[in-house]
């Protein structure tokens, strides 16, 4: 598994250290710069990662893709575009989701607002535009 411990990190990704046991989950923070923070053991075996696309493969098995280009095979059916998804590092199947709604949490990864992290208030829909979200 050497390859796996040279691979880029990136957003929301696992870093282990084997010889002190400890666990950091890559965040943003707000200045938009990557921030190790410390997990359990526990959380280190999942993922959470945001639904980029919802789609039909070969002999109709859903697929979902997720924001680090990983491939979701048979994904819970309710789980849509924008959605999370708490995905398991080791098998890599989808576990619980999390609904794109007002009232949850949202983390910014984009843009000015990169690493702020408050709930979503409202949606705004802007057909043939993009759509706006209010995070307070």
């Amino acid at each position: 598994k050497q390859w796996y411990q040279r691979r880029v990190r990136g957003f929301m990704d696992v870093v282990s250290i084997d010889k002190t046991g400890e666990h950091f989950r890559m965040l943003f923070d707000v200045k938009g710069r990557f921030l190790l923070h410390r997990i359990k053991k526990e959380e280190a075996a999942y993922k959470l990662c945001n639904v980029k696309s919802v789609r039909t493969a070969a002999k109709g098995v859903t697929v979902i893709t997720t924001h680090d280009g990983r491939t979701i095979r048979y994904p819970d059916p309710l789980s849509k575009m924008h959605d999370t998804v708490k995905g398991d590092i080791a098998t890599n199947k989808a576990g619980d989701y999390i609904k794109f709604e007002p009232g949850n949490l949202a983390d910014i990864t984009g843009g000015q607002n990169c690493g702020r992290i408050g709930s979503i208030t409202h949606k705004e829909k802007h057909p043939g535009s993009f759509d706006i979200v209010h995070v307070k």
